[in-house]
């Protein structure tokens, strides 16, 4: 349950109180006093050479910057994680599955993320710590399997960094700019570069205004489309005349059966990966208490209005046997977006430009996110001893310094797409980033499961936890069966692609390398901790828990309680 400004103040400001019969001259003289003491702007940006430095001991209680704010992490839970899986890879979809298939299963990946982020939000209120992810798999399921799972979110990051280099650097060659590839993936790696020298400050204020355009556009977008559907569109374009649904009638709602459905998967799930960083962020903003609950809740509406609409009108808008579309054409082409397509069949001069610098802006943010949660979960990961401890520095700032520099130095395998076998390397980037993730959340689900069940093995009872999943535990459930029957689906996938026939080795481990990777690291875990799965009575549900002022707490609840139908109505919703 979120709070407003008014019900729970953010930080006690530090504040100078004069003496009441203070002179004009004392009043200058402490005014000035004050400012000194304030440091200066470059200071608080942390772009001095002291700033590098490592912090001392006697700050290391909070090595992290708490300095996102509650308007941070709502567009990072709304619009942080829209990238190329949404605006470039849903052609990819569109073309295997068909438009049935697109809105099918990304209501089903949905459904698993709506379980996934409020089970993470329970968690991330109760014990706001930095790698949330890899703490909460190692203190609730089992520490080996924490050693995997902080590597598995390490190494998705590390992947996803130059993916969307390579994106950004092509979606250029959509104006027909004549310079290397090369060029640009070095302007863009120099932006992020630019962007995280700020620190989380930098990190949140990039996702705020990004976050912002993407949704802007995707509102646009579905505006014009709903035109375009009935028939509103320009006289030189296909949708001068009533369009209504008849792409689902020819070619079809669905392409390639059973196949083509069950590939569809992979793909939502690339699109929705990133949504989980909200809990991430929770470690660095400065009240979680109060903003993050609001901000889980708008992880539904992202859903509903921005995926499953916004993709339901794109099946309706573009042939799913396009040969233009990603998955229709063996070579990495952005100008493949089926948004793209929709805006030039539509004939609105400039619109198709327009919807290619969203995409730019959105794999610039996600490539700007990878090193955020990379470098945050390598930090946590050598705090724990699971990795060398030089990526435990933070600097004064508050800036992981080199678990970031290491992330960004990953993006350089952008450059390898320069090659001729760039187009098979996406392919394998794409499909493992995209495993990688389920893992992940269904890890989320199992911790939220497990800590329930130790909370009660404990003798603590739900009114004890000051934010509750939607669902409770049955929704990590639901999501947690939602990952294992997609991790299935994709394993018939890698069997039985939806070109015919049976896999071969290569194609199998293509389309399925991730659950090999995620083994070797929990063996690897094992053999270095020899911890294995913990019984409850090992669970332990006190340290790092949050202090929470259960007067203030109840006292809002009871406000809330006795408020209007609408305003309850607000606060469950919003």
């Amino acid at each position: 349950m979120g709070f407003s400004e008014k019900e729970i103040s953010q930080e006690d400001s530090t504040s100078v109180q004069l003496p009441p019969f203070a002179s004009k001259d004392e009043e200058v003289a402490l005014e000035v006093e004050v400012a000194q003491d304030q440091p200066g702007f470059w200071t608080r940006m942390g772009c001095t050479p002291e700033s590098f430095k490592k912090r001392t001991l006697a700050d290391k209680h909070n090595q992290l910057n708490q300095t996102l704010k509650s308007r941070h992490l709502h567009m990072i839970a709304i619009g942080g994680s829209i990238g190329a899986g949404f605006f470039v890879g849903s052609g990819s979809a569109l073309a295997k599955g068909g438009p049935a298939s697109v809105v099918i299963d990304f209501a089903i990946i949905g459904v698993m993320i709506f379980n996934v982020v409020f089970a993470l939000g329970e968690l991330a209120v109760m014990y706001p710590v930095s790698g949330g992810f890899y703490i909460y798999s190692s203190r609730f399921i089992d520490p080996s399997w924490g050693f995997a799972m902080g590597w598995n979110y390490v190494l998705q990051w590390l992947i996803v960094l130059p993916l969307e280099l390579t994106v950004a650097s092509l979606t250029i060659n959509f104006w027909k700019v004549d310079l290397s590839v090369a060029v640009w993936i070095t302007v863009f790696l120099a932006a992020i570069i630019i962007v995280n020298i700020f620190g989380v400050l930098g990190f949140g204020e990039e996702e705020f205004w990004s976050s912002a355009l993407k949704l802007s556009a995707v509102v646009i977008f579905m505006v014009i489309a709903v035109v375009l559907v009935c028939g509103g569109g320009p006289k030189d374009g296909i949708y001068s005349e009533y369009w209504g649904a008849r792409l689902w009638y020819d070619p079809g709602a669905f392409r390639n059966g059973f196949r083509g459905f069950c590939s569809v998967f992979v793909t939502a799930a690339f699109a929705f990966f990133g949504t989980e960083l909200v809990g991430l962020a929770a470690a660095e903003s400065k009240n979680p208490l109060k903003s993050l609950p609001s901000a889980i809740k708008q992880v539904f509406w992202r859903i509903i209005l921005f995926y499953i609409l916004g993709l339901f009108f794109i099946g309706l808008l573009v042939r799913s046997d396009d040969d233009r579309l990603l998955g229709a054409n063996p070579l990495i082409d952005t100008n493949a977006s089926p948004f793209v397509i929709a805006a030039h069949d539509a004939g609105l001069v400039g619109f198709d430009s327009f919807m290619n610098v969203i995409i730019l802006v959105s794999v610039f943010s996600i490539g700007n996110s990878a090193v955020f949660a990379g470098s945050r979960t390598l930090t946590a990961i050598a705090e724990q001893g699971y990795a060398p401890r030089i990526f435990s520095y933070v600097d004064r700032a508050g800036r992981p310094l080199i678990s970031t520099g290491t992330l960004i130095a990953f993006g350089g395998l952008a450059y390898v797409n320069v090659t001729a076998s760039g187009v098979e390397i996406f392919d394998w980037l794409l499909a493992l980033s995209g495993l990688t993730a389920l893992f992940t959340w269904g890890s989320i689900c199992l911790a939220h499961i497990r800590f329930r069940a130790a909370w009660a093995h404990h003798g603590r009872t739900l009114d004890e936890i000051p934010f509750k999943a939607a669902l409770g535990v049955w929704g990590s459930w639901v999501g947690l069966c939602l990952v294992c029957l997609v991790l299935i689906a994709q394993f018939y996938i890698a069997i039985c692609p939806v070109s015919g026939g049976i896999n071969d080795a290569k194609g199998f481990f293509k389309s399925y390398l991730a659950l090999p990777v995620v083994l070797f690291c929990w063996a690897c875990g094992y053999a270095w901790k020899r911890k294995g799965w913990l019984k409850l009575d090992e669970i332990d549900i006190d340290s790092g828990r949050r202090e929470i002022d259960w007067e203030v707490y109840n006292q809002v609840l009871e406000k809330r309680k006795n408020s209007s139908f609408m305003k309850r109505l607000y606060y469950r919703l919003f």
